[in-house]
């Protein structure tokens, strides 16, 4: 028999309009919108005039990632109970480097193993590009048809692409219907910085900023961008966007009708270079590429989703424990595991401090961490929207209420949060996924496992946002 739920009492929100009303969901769809709806036999969900939002879509995470030396806190099971606990219903994570030389669908297929039985929201997987040769440019296509329209290409690391690898995947990205995804910083300047500073025993975690500067990731922007443009304009997105400089770069390409799309994460946007100078090893937190920056950029990033410059709010997740990156870096902060924890943070910190501190609208909040990234990424009309015919993924979210965000209050499994006492306005109370109740006031009730890998589709940077 299939399960009937009638949402009421709720303030919908959309990324076009705001409205109050009802939701009719039959098994995993929402079949109607409006006032008055009749109630059938089923549940009955008061929303007791709540805002009712699309749940999140979290397109830039990494669970169980292994990077030889570390293995990330989260695995696929965990990292999405975080997820649901914060809101968001569908993730697309980014997997890490397979074995030197494999094929394109290696990274895929075990992360697809991985998943199998864990996860308890919905996901998807980007492709990771290590290196380029005849044999992926020919796999490129086939994995778009099968559900993996979007791959990651770095220009640093040991994996970086060069300009003619990233000029190679573009052309045949743009082609297939798929879209680059780049981690955009200079190489070069890294590597020529990180030895000066060593060199003269310069080893705490702010060097690891000194050694990132701006004009690194802008440097990087600018040239891919143009890259793109050789590439007869094919689609491009820059993952985490953090420099004011970098994202001049994004919207003078914009402005010229260039297919640049940008995400932002809520650690530019509300984290800053400062934190590298906390004492005891505190500084670690903040080991991630790029690296916090000076408070400066952040009007400028905020300017950027206001505008539309910038796309997609993302949190490129990343838990390794605090204890691990201080004991690793200690005597070399190059040593010290990137990245940091914020998947179950998002939507509570992006709200208060975007449309509680009117730097964004509602409609404007829903676009940046549900529907942009929905459409973006090929997952648009089923996840990112509230409208008849897409899965019944949704947050009840309540605006009033006031949360200091502790570690020990959060389900990832990772021992510290950069967010630490950090007050908030507006939390989630209730997430569905696809119809199914998985977060209620506090409590898990999903069966682990119940999420689901969900194909993309071709129709997202090509069709732009529209």
């Amino acid at each position: 028999m299939t399960r009937k739920t009638l949402i009421t009492n709720a303030r919908i929100v959309t990324a076009e309009t705001v409205t109050r009303g009802e939701i009719a969901i039959a098994g995993e769809k929402i079949v109607a919108i409006g006032t008055d709806l009749p109630s059938a036999d089923g549940t009955v969900i008061d929303a007791g005039g709540r805002l009712v939002l699309p749940g999140g879509v979290d397109v830039h995470t990494h669970m169980n990632l292994d990077i030889g030396t570390a293995v990330s806190q989260d695995d696929f099971y965990t990292g999405t109970v975080a997820a649901a606990f914060g809101g968001t219903t569908c993730i697309v994570d980014h997997p890490g480097f397979g074995p030197p030389g494999c094929r394109l669908d290696h990274q895929i297929n075990q992360y697809r193993e991985d998943a199998r039985g864990k996860a308890v929201v919905d996901y998807g997987l980007h492709g990771v590009l290590q290196h380029v040769d005849d044999r992926v440019l020919e796999d490129l296509p086939d994995l778009v048809d099968c559900g993996i329209p979007s791959f990651k290409a770095y220009m640093t690391y040991a994996g970086k692409l060069s300009d003619f690898e990233l000029l190679q995947v573009l052309e045949g990205l743009g082609r297939a219907g798929g879209l680059l995804t780049v981690h955009a910083e200079n190489d070069a300047i890294i590597q020529f910085l990180q030895q000066r500073h060593i060199d003269a025993g310069h080893t705490d975690p702010i060097y690891h900023a000194r050694s990132r500067p701006d004009l690194c990731e802008a440097e990087a922007v600018e040239r891919v961008i143009q890259l793109a443009a050789v590439a007869d304009d094919a689609p491009l997105y820059i993952v985490h966007l953090s420099t004011a400089e970098g994202l001049a770069h994004v919207h003078s390409a914009q402005s010229l009708g260039q297919p640049v799309f940008a995400e932002t994460c809520p650690q530019y946007l509300l984290l800053d270079e400062s934190g590298y100078r906390e004492k005891r090893g505190g500084g670690f937190k903040y080991i991630m590429a790029p690296p916090a920056r000076a408070r400066e950029n952040q009007a400028y990033l905020w300017e950027g989703l206001q505008s539309g410059a910038i796309q997609v709010v993302a949190t490129d997740h990343c838990p390794f424990d605090l204890r691990l990156k201080q004991r690793l870096g200690q005597d070399d902060f190059r040593r010290s595991p990137g990245g940091l924890p914020g998947v179950e943070t998002r939507l509570p910190l992006i709200y208060s401090e975007g449309v509680v501190k009117g730097r964004l609208s509602l409609e404007q909040f829903v676009a940046v961490v549900a529907t942009n990234p929905a459409k973006l990424m090929g997952l648009y009309p089923r996840k990112g929207v509230l409208a008849p015919g897409s899965d019944a993924d949704l947050v009840i979210f309540d605006p009033e209420r006031r949360v200091t965000i502790r570690n020990k209050m959060l389900h990832q499994q990772v021992d510290y949060t950069p967010y630490e006492g950090f007050r908030v306005t507006g939390w989630p109370e209730t997430t569905m996924v696809r119809g199914r109740v998985i977060v209620h006031k506090g409590r898990l009730l999903a069966p682990k496992g119940c999420g689901r890998f969900i194909p993309r589709s071709t129709n997202g940077a090509h069709g732009r946002l529209q």
